[in-house]
């Protein structure tokens, strides 16, 4: 059987130091705060926003909650963004997706303030990373897998990578965070020819395509890597990732659960940026 990486360790490390961060920046009269607009009442925003403020809580962050009404027109919308953008005192926006379809996505991505887009939506944020630039915000899931990659140590150079999924939010920065530590990476997707034997050749796989238990071991090859991203419910009602883990787990090398893996650093590196912001205003 490989060897389970639970990352909830990992991530109480990272907030523990966010939280010294946070200490510094109040001792300089500054109070790091996080901003999330949220749109309606989803069950699964309303979990994500739980889990946040938590983790603001445990790292001394001040985090604020903007709910809009799910008919909110977009200039009402547009109107809350600007004046998050223009509030001296919020660090950090996140604004939860998917937007109802009334609100265009393409233009609100544009109306939040790059230096406050902790969750890299903005385009220019988004630019940097493709241009290999790991300095400013990074998407938080793929930096979250990075992290993890990171600590446990796992070897990227010149290694197949393949990822599973060709999202903005996960899938294409994670490739080009790959390429940049000269990994060879694959980008599967809904439209793969022969994607049993594409991600059977890899060396890693990170899947991130949100079908419950959908990578099986028929998918991996031994003694591979595996970075499981999805986050679904099974038909049991329980929490589950894109890989199957009961049938997968004794082929690999390396793998992380779902719950307690990929999940659990991702709102730490969410924090981390909102510590970044609030160094600008130094």
């Amino acid at each position: 059987m490989g060897q389970v990486l639970d990352c909830r360790a990992l991530a109480k490390e990272f907030l523990e130091k966010i939280k010294e961060e946070s200490t510094k920046l109040k001792e300089q009269g500054i109070n790091p705060q996080l901003a999330i607009v949220r749109v309606g009442n989803r069950e699964d925003d309303i979990a994500y926003e739980k889990g946040i403020l938590k983790n603001c809580e445990k790292a001394d962050i001040i985090g604020k909650v903007h709910t809009c009404f799910p008919d909110i027109d977009m200039e009402d919308f547009i109107d809350t963004i600007q004046k998050l953008n223009n509030d001296s005192s919020v660090h950090g926006i996140i604004i939860f997706r998917p937007l109802p379809k009334h609100l265009d996505e393409d233009i609100i991505k544009h109306i939040i303030d790059p230096n406050k887009d902790v969750d890299c939506m903005n385009p220019l944020n988004l630019a940097k990373v493709f241009e290999g630039d790991l300095d400013g915000y990074l998407p938080c899931t793929p930096a979250a897998v990075m992290e993890i990659i990171k600590h446990f140590n796992i070897e990227v150079k010149g290694k197949k990578v393949v990822v599973l999924g060709r999202s903005m939010v996960v899938g294409k920065p994670l490739a080009m965070m790959m390429l940049k530590e000269d990994a060879t990476v694959t980008i599967c997707h809904s439209k793969t020819e022969n994607l049993k034997e594409v991600v059977s050749d890899a060396d890693i796989v990170a899947a991130a395509i949100g079908k419950p238990k959908f990578i099986g071991k028929d998918f991996i090859k031994d003694n591979a890597v595996v970075i499981d991203v999805g986050i679904n419910v099974d038909d049991n009602g329980k929490l589950c990732g894109d890989v199957d883990f009961e049938t997968v787990k004794d082929k690999t090398s390396l793998i992380t659960p779902v719950p307690g893996g990929v999940g659990s650093m991702t709102t730490a590196l969410l924090l981390k940026n909102v510590i970044k912001g609030a160094k600008m205003a130094l």
